[in-house]
């Protein structure tokens, strides 16, 4: 089997000029070790990468997305002596020259025309590997995968700072603008142009006009117009890491119902928050939550939708749900997004030693002050504006 050295593409302009991230290459080399004790450990040849949180998660950000859809242009080789690029001859370049410049990949390319599965077969033949999808009579190590990936490095947490504060911008400066009567459609696209502005990816936008989330928790938009108030909420992706943020605009004040939902469902996300510490196991904090909902008379309504979720090179890593053992750490993220009712709220934090850390702050947004076991803990309140 032969292997294609890539040069870099003579570039357009000297704003093409790729560098190398020292820091990035850095990281991948440390990820390449881990693999390499693992390989030997378990006795194989070699690991096949090919969904895309463990791409980006690899190259330290690398974006894999093949352009114009959510499938994968390339597959990563891992082997204790070579990391290698198995791709096609259209995304061959871009892929090495934009998203792993100078990190010591080689590169295996197909004609465009071929079926990609030929080259990762004649890769496979004759070799114990490992996978992250079990196919091509490959080892499963799907779940061995996840675990590295959640334990985020002190530079994921550098760039998921900038990124919560981009989306938190993005998301109030949609709410603030908004205009009465325009569908959630047209809000969306607002959204979605401010995300793609600052290079985020748009992984889901939620707009609900006027209690949709209530009849539907999972709705992302259509031709419903706002009329008295609107949640907007984004999930969006960069360097291949992920960060959520949700808030809720009304024209004039809302029924006495709805700001009570959202008081209530602010002490669920704010309970959550605070008890979101290292070592704590999910469930410990999942009773504490249920505690909330207990309390102020709906048992039950955390069965409506999902709660929360440990995000990072993936949108959704680990869901927070009765009984689970997963057990949190430092530089982990919680995205908070719990409902009651019409109401829902989002937030994404870091799990830190002494207390979490907001990666989605409130920018000149209303707050609300909550105290969770004597310690203040402010949350978004409901931006009104005139009628």
């Amino acid at each position: 089997m032969s292997f294609v050295t890539h040069r870099y593409s003579l570039p357009v302009s000297s704003a093409e000029i790729s560098t190398i991230d020292p820091q990035r290459l850095l990281e991948v080399d440390e990820k390449h070790k881990k693999l390499i004790e693992f390989l030997e450990s378990h006795q194989l040849d070699a690991l096949l990468l090919q969904k895309p949180e463990n791409l980006s998660w690899f190259t330290a950000g690398g974006d894999f997305a093949r352009m114009g859809s959510s499938e994968t242009a390339g597959s990563i080789f891992v082997t204790p002596a070579a990391r290698l690029l198995a791709t096609n001859s259209i995304d061959a370049a871009r892929i090495f020259d934009r998203e792993i410049p100078g990190f010591g990949f080689q590169v295996k390319e197909r004609p465009w025309h071929e079926s990609p599965e030929t080259l990762i077969e004649d890769l496979c033949r004759s070799r114990r590997v490992a996978s992250d999808t079990g196919q091509h009579s490959t080892k499963d190590v799907s779940l061995h995968l996840k675990n590295l990936r959640v334990s985020l490095t002190e530079r994921d947490c550098g760039l998921l700072r900038e990124l919560g504060r981009d989306i938190s911008h993005a998301v109030e400066a949609t709410a603030r603008n908004l205009q009465r009567g325009q569908t959630e459609a047209e809000i969306a696209a607002q959204l979605a142009h401010r995300l793609i502005k600052r290079n985020i990816v748009p992984d889901r936008i939620q707009v609900l006009a006027d209690g949709q989330s209530q009849r539907y928790p999972s709705w992302s938009y259509g031709d419903d117009r706002v009329e008295r108030y609107c949640i907007i909420s984004a999930v969006g992706r960069r360097n291949g890491l992920h960060v959520g943020a949700s808030r809720t605009v009304s024209f004039g004040a809302l029924p006495r119902t709805v700001r009570d939902a959202h008081f209530r469902v602010m002490l669920v996300q704010a309970t959550g928050m605070h008890f979101s510490q290292p070592d704590w196991e999910m469930f410990e904090i999942w009773n504490r939550i249920q505690r909330i909902y207990e309390k102020f008379g709906h048992p039950l309504e955390w069965r409506r939708a999902e709660q929360a979720s440990v995000m990072g090179y993936k949108a959704s890593e680990v869901p927070l749900v009765p009984n689970s053992q997963f057990r949190l750490e430092e530089n982990m993220v919680l995205h908070w997004h719990p409902s009651i009712g019409a109401a829902m709220v989002g937030d994404s934090i870091l799990v830190a030693e002494g207390g979490f850390e907001l990666l989605t702050p409130l920018d000149e947004w209303p707050k609300i002050k909550i105290e969770v076991k004597g310690l203040p803990i402010y949350r978004p309140d409901i931006l009104q504006r005139p009628e």
